[in-house]
Parts: structure tokens; C-alpha cells; sequence
């Protein structure tokens, strides 16, 4: 199992303390007007995190999301991607916000990609909250009948094994109490490589977001066509 390598800023509370200037709309993954409408045959995928869901500095056609739904297309599929990502989310904001964020579709999405707790590991908080917080937000999609696809995270060493043993096994809990898919660790294979990794050493740059979208496509075009 590969470790999170993290930089000093790790210790501070959020992604958000060193976050240099961003594009307006990058902070909240909103998306860019001008999109075609939803077809009738046209599956709709909400992806809901934090950071690095919303494009942290990188441009919005190079955030996880948009890369996402370009892999979809290259295999044929008609999806929408829509970016609920949002900078410095914790799970408690996540479930605080996914009933108006669901509310704010053109209609019920086919399928949710949840990833959410990073936040909350870098700040320390309790792993039974960040759980409580996640098990909600499945309980909310699976009260609309709504898939889900979940990416994990992985404590920081500097955090210590007591902490990193009891927030580990959050992701494939809950993953195989809902039936959810699982990505166990979003950033699996890139935040080890400085190549694919931002300054800050915690967001993948563009070709990192790349080697995420490589390696959970096929699990989400799977789930979209089950």
C-alpha cells in the first residue's frame, strides 16, 4: 500500500491556508456556461469532493471531472460530468451541502462519485466523525436510489498508526455496506511522483489528474452501464 508522502503543508488546517490565486469558479469546480443540455440519452455523473475533485489550480478542462468525462466519451459513452467539488470541504460540508448540490441538477444523476475526508485527515478530526459524515451522505443517495462510486484517502504518516488504523478502513466499509464502488486511494500511483504532483505536494498537476482518470474510468463506465 503506497503511504501519503506530505509536505509541511500538511500541517496546516486546510487546503485552503496556502492556496495561491485560482481562476474564479476554480474554488467551487463550477462550471463553465455554454455547456450543451442534458439528451435524453445523455447519463448524467455528479462528482463531489473537495479540492482536488474542484481543479485546485489547474485549468477546469484539465480537473478531474472534465479529463473524466473525456475518457467516458473516448469509450463511447454519452455522460455529463458535473463538478461539485469544493476547496477545503470536509465531510461535515460535504453533507451539509449534497441535498441542495443533488437538488441543483437538471434531474436525478446516474451516478454520484464521492470523495470526500482528506480535509478531515489533514485537520486531525476524529475518523468516527469523518465516517458518521460519509455514512449520511450514503444514506442520503441511497434514499434517491442513487449509485455511488467512492474514492478513498489514506492517512498521513505524520499522523501516526493509531489515527491511520482507525481512518484507513473507513473507505472499504462503507463501499461494501452500500454496494458502493471503491477507488481505494484517489491519488494511488501519483502523489509519490513528483511529476505528477503540484508544489504543494497534497493536488495532482494536470498529468497526475490524468493517471487518477486512467485508473477509475473503467470502474465508473461500468457502474454507468450496469
Amino acid at each position: 500500500m503506497l503511504l501519503v508522502h506530505c509536505t509541511a503543508a500538511c500541517t496546516q488546517t486546510s487546503d485552503e491556508a496556502t492556496k495561491p490565486p485560482v481562476e474564479k469558479g476554480q474554488e467551487t469546480g463550477a462550471e463553465k456556461p455554454g455547456r450543451n443540455p442534458l439528451n435524453a440519452d445523455t447519463r448524467l455523473v455528479m462528482a463531489f469532493g473537495d479540492s482536488l475533485y474542484a481543479g485546485y489550480n489547474v485549468q477546469q478542462d484539465e480537473s478531474f471531472p472534465a479529463q473524466l468525462e473525456k475518457a467516458l466519451a473516448a469509450k463511447g459513452l454519452n455522460v455529463q460530468v458535473h463538478n461539485a467539488g469544493v476547496s477545503g470541504d470536509t465531510t461535515a460540508a460535504g453533507l451539509q451541502r449534497l441535498a441542495f448540490a443533488l437538488d441543483g441538477l437538471p434531474r436525478k444523476p446516474d451516478l454520484v462519485i464521492l470523495g470526500l475526508g482528506g480535509n478531515d485527515m489533514l485537520r486531525g478530526i476524529s475518523p468516527d466523525q469523518t465516517q458518521s459524515n460519509l455514512k449520511a451522505m450514503l444514506d442520503e443517495l441511497k434514499k434517491r436510489d442513487i449509485p455511488v462510486v467512492l474514492t478513498g484517502m489514506i492517512a498521513a504518516p505524520n499522523l501516526g498508526q493509531d489515527y491511520a488504523s482507525r481512518f484507513n478502513p473507513i473507505y472499504p466499509a462503507l463501499a461494501k455496506q452500500y454496494d458502493a464502488g471503491l477507488y481505494p486511494f484517489f491519488l494511488d500511483g501519483v502523489i509519490t511522483d513528483k511529476a505528477l504532483m503540484l508544489p504543494d505536494g497534497i493536488h495532482p498537476n494536470p498529468k497526475g489528474i490524468a493517471k487518477v482518470v486512467n485508473g477509475i474510468d473503467d470502474m465508473v463506465a461500468s457502474r454507468l452501464q450496469s
